[in-house]
């Protein structure tokens, strides 16, 4: 036995190949990743081409090795050519997301300590980093420091956090599901309803409420929603609002739901995913006013933190209803039960396992200070506020006055219909490539989206993205002669 030990070993060593190697590794890693953001200014911020992944299917994990220029190419070829340039500042569809470069050298850190997050008796400093920066985002928003939560994968893991946690916290059983109503507006992210299904809650009543003229939730009518449905006997129990929605940037009026929520006693919670770090910017903070009632919040790093995918959080004041939900003990766990400072982000989540998010968060942070990504917000709602004066200029109808960093328009032909000559635009617009953009239909008109948030995303893109307008609807004019 102590034979076939021995040489599984010598098999298995090749799993740390040594400081040598390596550095070979990290120094081709380095020149591919620089090549690939020093191609971003020129290169498409759409490029399609979904066949071109279909090469992958040729590089089957196999027993045998292979080199890491080889395993580059690869990734060049077939990963890196095709879709989304999500590293470009042309991008300017969905919600973008980040990407700022310490947020790698974070998660490398992370990966090679592989520190485990989960548990403080496990990993006390990784624990300690993650409710840290969990503290501070309370303070942004100004919650009590008695508030907690979590670092999640992203807003809609943060979601169903919350969802779940407002269900037990406002004691919906099975029984009560039925006549219980959540309000909401039909602007609420599509994660919101997802959340609402996986918590089983999907038998429940959604109440939308209609929107202002600025796709905000109309306060007046949520609250004579809630009364009829209470005179009705059935059990208003959550109001889910918006501060900052994906199809139009709208900030909801939380001052007057988090009156109406404290009023009729209801769960309050407010889905900041893309717009709550816009807080930071002195000139708007008035319009977040109310946002500090709610009883909880979803706020994404990875949007308007500029961090890269997979940087979500939920905040919650309630934590005894944060952990009655998400807390289980299990025997093999006995020892981890020290007295301790520091609550474990596993008894406040549905994570046991996790990975160390805190340092993709802490180092750039830390790094930077608060000033450049200060600086980058308010950059970003005055290139939405430049490009919504500008488009008009050309000839574009546009929506609402933006609330953050989006902007819906469209162009109105004399000589064809609206939403199909729309349509077409954008599929001009991703062909060309230079800029990419998406769009969405409300109340059956089509419109064509910007979303400013790219921290790539500078005034230089944003004429660039008005030229590619004016010249796509001048070459689809010019066809329809």
């Amino acid at each position: 036995m102590i034979d076939e030990i021995k040489a599984l070993e010598a098999e298995a060593l090749k799993l740390e190949p040594g400081e040598a190697q390596y550095g070979i590794w990290l120094n081709a890693i380095h020149e591919y990743t620089q090549q690939y953001l020093r191609e971003t200014d020129t290169g498409k911020a759409w490029k399609g081409n979904h066949d071109s992944t279909k090469g992958l299917l040729d590089f089957k994990i196999q027993e045998n090795a292979r080199g890491l220029d080889e395993l580059l190419e690869i990734i060049r070829k077939h990963v890196d050519n095709s879709g989304i340039n999500a590293a470009s500042g042309g991008h300017l569809a969905y919600i973008p997301g980040g990407g700022v470069y310490p947020t790698a050298l974070g998660d490398f850190i992370a990966a090679v300590t592989n520190h485990y997050a989960g548990v403080f008796f496990g990993g006390p400093g990784a624990v300690r980093m993650e409710n840290m920066l969990i503290r501070w985002l309370c303070d942004l928003m100004a919650y009590p420091t008695t508030a907690l939560g979590n670092l999640t994968s992203g807003g809609s893991i943060a979601n169903l956090i919350a969802i779940t946690t407002a269900r037990d916290a406002k004691g919906i059983k099975s029984t009560k599901v039925p006549q219980s109503v959540i309000y909401l507006t039909a602007q609420a992210h599509h994660s919101i309803q997802k959340a609402i299904r996986i918590a089983g809650l999907n038998e429940c009543q959604l109440s939308y409420i209609p929107l202002d003229e600025h796709f905000r939730m109309d306060a007046q009518k949520l609250e004579a929603a809630i009364i009829a449905d209470k005179a009705k006997g059935l059990n208003p129990f959550l109001i889910v609002g918006s501060a900052g929605t994906t199809d139009t940037g709208a900030i909801d009026p939380m001052d007057k739901m988090a009156d109406i929520a404290e009023q009729q006693d209801l769960w309050f919670h407010v889905d900041a995913a893309y717009g709550g770090f816009f807080i930071m910017v002195d000139e708007i903070k008035a319009a977040y006013k109310g946002i500090e009632r709610s009883d909880s919040l979803t706020i994404d790093p990875h949007k308007s933190l500029f961090l890269a995918y997979g940087t979500g959080a939920v905040l919650i004041k309630n934590v005894k209803a944060l952990q009655d939900t998400h807390y289980y003990a299990a025997p093999y766990m006995q020892d981890t039960k020290d007295e301790v400072a520091e609550i474990s982000p596993a008894d406040l989540s549905p994570e046991l396992t996790k990975h160390f998010r805190g340092m993709r968060m802490w180092l750039p942070l830390q790094l930077f200070g608060t000033k450049p990504f200060e600086a980058a917000l308010e950059e970003k709602l005055m290139l939405c506020r430049y490009f919504y004066e500008a488009v008009q200029k050309i000839g574009f109808e546009v929506g609402p006055y933006p609330d953050l960093s989006v902007a819906i328009y469209r162009y109105v032909p004399e000589v064809a219909e609206a939403n199909a000559f729309n349509e077409k635009l954008i599929k001009a617009v991703l062909a060309d490539g230079r800029v990419f953009l998406s769009s969405t239909t409300i109340d059956g008109v089509f419109w064509i989206r910007l979303a400013v948030l790219s921290f790539r995303s500078h005034l230089k893109i944003i004429d660039t993205c008005l030229k590619v307008l004016e010249e796509k609807v001048g070459d689809l004019l010019e066809g329809m002669d």
